[in-house]
């Protein structure tokens, strides 16, 4: 592999990256750059965790013509995403003058629109709040040479699909376009069809049947309802992760897990798409700088890179396989080992069947004495309450085969034949953006 010094790449970028502690590229930064730089159209599919905003941006920084006209468009599905992409670019460009913003709905887009009109060469945002921009003739993409649809499987599942479009078809067809995923559905064949020329070239990083990375330990627990609490607090005691994000499915859940570790002395941040933005950023901030835990709903599922993430707990098990990849894939980043907990009842037992054939992984059964904490008191208004119950326990063991759960016909709810269930288009997206206003290298 070569090193950075080596790579086709200006003197200010090669000085940027080794700012940023860059020696070496990662497999999918190595096999896209040339293609890239070449001016290819190109379609990456690369699990999550492997490098892919430096795949992009680097090579679009080699050939930017800063003129403080929109040169490059970054679409995005998340405003957490946005915020860290935009970050990212603002690092590598420093030196070299070039001047990023970042648009996403849930900011004022007054202060959105002053930034537009001063000029600036890169945009990050999410789809929704582009429209809004459009619509209001702030965002002017007359002159991009380059998009980049970054997470594009899940602005799809998020309903994005048609305000994609709706920029694409903004955009002069000279362009040079660039679409990173960890899968690859149909829909996404459809926009490379349409809206990319047609020798666009197709880079597969790793397996093909492999959604997340092989360094990841894939654990299982039975236990739900309130003994769910004691269960993790026997988890942190066995195991002392360094640091945890912690994933619920409602926002009221994550606050009550908050509540409970707070009142057990822990270090913990929460992060909800019911906070206001600035509440979010500080959280993000909190835990990237050195918070051990942060509870979580799923807007911190997808697209977050945050350094050394040890573990990952599923205190509510995932609503379907993707959404199991994109928590767990929030450790093990960048070629490092990562643990991963899910909380199963009996309920959740034939979907966890289903992640592990369809994720490709092996989930063993994880046995820890969590007595010790069975009578922990719980918030509630006007105070805590003290709860009970049987602690449970059990051999570990691999979720298949013998001890596992039994193979049905049909599978559950969240089974679809040929690969993961689609779920509605339109619905809104969990981080509370209404749609329309919305690494090493």
């Amino acid at each position: 592999m070569k090193q950075v010094s080596e790579l086709p790449l200006k003197a200010e970028l090669i000085e940027s990256l080794k700012r940023m502690g860059i020696t070496t590229p990662t497999e999918v930064q190595e096999r896209t750059l040339q293609p890239i730089l070449d001016g290819k159209d190109v379609i990456v599919r690369s699990k999550t965790g492997t490098g892919k905003t430096l795949a992009f941006l680097v090579p679009i920084m080699q050939r930017l013509k800063k003129s403080r006209e929109i040169s490059a468009v970054i679409i995005v599905p998340t405003r957490e995403l946005a915020m860290q992409v935009a970050e990212v670019a603002a690092e590598l460009g420093g030196h070299m003058h070039v001047k990023s913003c970042v648009v996403y709905g849930g900011a004022s887009i007054n202060v959105q629109m002053e930034q537009l009109a001063r000029g600036v060469d890169i945009v990050v945002g999410t789809p929704g709040r582009m429209i809004d921009l459009m619509s209001r003739g702030a965002l002017d993409l007359q002159e991009v040479k380059y998009v980049v649809l970054d997470e594009a499987d899940r602005m799809l599942d998020m309903g994005f699909e048609n305000d994609i479009k709706e920029i694409l078809v903004s955009i002069p067809p000279e362009r040079q376009t660039l679409l990173f995923s960890a899968i690859m559905p149909r829909e996404i064949a459809e926009i490379a069809t349409h809206y990319m020329r047609p020798d666009h070239i197709k880079i597969t990083v790793g397996k093909e049947e492999e959604v997340v990375v092989n360094t990841i330990t894939h654990n299982y627990m039975f236990v739900q309802g309130r003994m769910k609490f004691a269960a993790l607090l026997g988890y942190i005691n066995a195991f002392s992760p360094k640091k945890c994000i912690i994933f619920a499915n409602t926002q009221r859940e994550a606050e009550l897990i908050h509540s409970v570790l707070r009142s057990n002395n822990m270090d913990v941040m929460l992060l909800h798409g019911g906070l206001t933005q600035a509440k979010r950023e500080r959280s993000l901030d909190m835990f990237r700088e050195g918070a051990r835990f942060m509870i979580a709903t799923n807007v911190a599922a997808r697209g977050l890179d945050i350094d050394n993430i040890t573990d990952i707990v599923n205190f509510d098990a995932p609503e379907d396989v993707q959404n199991y990849v994109n928590r767990v894939g929030r450790s093990a980043r960048m070629g490092k080992e990562g643990r991963a907990l899910t909380f199963v009842g009996g309920e959740e037992k034939e979907l966890m069947r289903i992640i592990q054939r369809q994720a490709n992984i092996t989930l063993h059964e994880l046995s820890i004495n969590y007595d010790a904490y069975k009578n922990i008191e719980l918030p509630q208004r006007g105070g805590f309450r003290k709860f009970g119950g049987n602690s449970q326990y059990g051999q570990r063991r691999d979720f298949h085969g013998h001890g596992g759960f039994r193979d049905r016909d049909g599978g559950g709810p969240n089974r679809e034949r040929g690969g993961f269930r689609r779920f509605d288009r339109n619905r809104r997206s969990r981080d509370g953006e209404r749609r329309h206003d919305r690494g090493q290298f």
